[in-house]
């Protein structure tokens, strides 16, 4: 596991979190439907893509990439406080940092939005999100929620 905290990786994950909230998506249909060369491109440019706020940079990766409205609204479907798109963004981050290995921050970061970890985490109802880093992580690498 690394504690380094990967900024550009935060940035893109937070960026993909609050376009999913803008278009009632899945989060891991917006990773999908970015794509590897639009991720890698946020990844590599976050630094400068960061000076603008969020949510223009978000519309226009919203309308570069067609992404189309949807129905997925978990926000909506909270009963709690709602986290915000940021601190979604870290705990995306935080796991893709510790199971990436020797694939790429991009690589891996495709695998994660794609698996089963995404409903998880996109569920506001439970309390899985909020869980320590190493639990979420070793839930990943099991594929399964552990249960104590």
């Amino acid at each position: 596991m690394t504690s380094r905290h990967d900024s550009a990786l935060f940035f893109t994950c937070s960026l993909i979190e609050l376009i999913g909230r803008q278009t009632l998506q899945r989060r891991g249909d917006i990773a999908a439907l970015m794509g590897r060369g639009t991720l890698a491109h946020i990844y590599e440019y976050a630094d400068v893509l960061h000076c603008e706020p969020i949510a223009k940079t978000a519309d226009e990766y919203i309308r570069r990439c067609h992404i189309p409205q949807s129905s997925f609204d978990n926000v909506a479907l909270c009963r709690y406080d709602v986290p915000d798109y940021w601190d979604i963004g870290e705990v995306y981050e935080r796991l893709i940092s510790d199971v990436r290995g020797q694939k790429t921050a991009i690589d891996t970061l495709l695998e994660v939005y794609t698996s089963w970890i995404d409903d998880a985490i996109s569920n506001y109802n439970s309390d899985f999100f909020y869980q320590p880093r190493d639990y979420i992580a070793e839930c990943y690498r099991q594929s399964t929620v552990i249960i104590c």
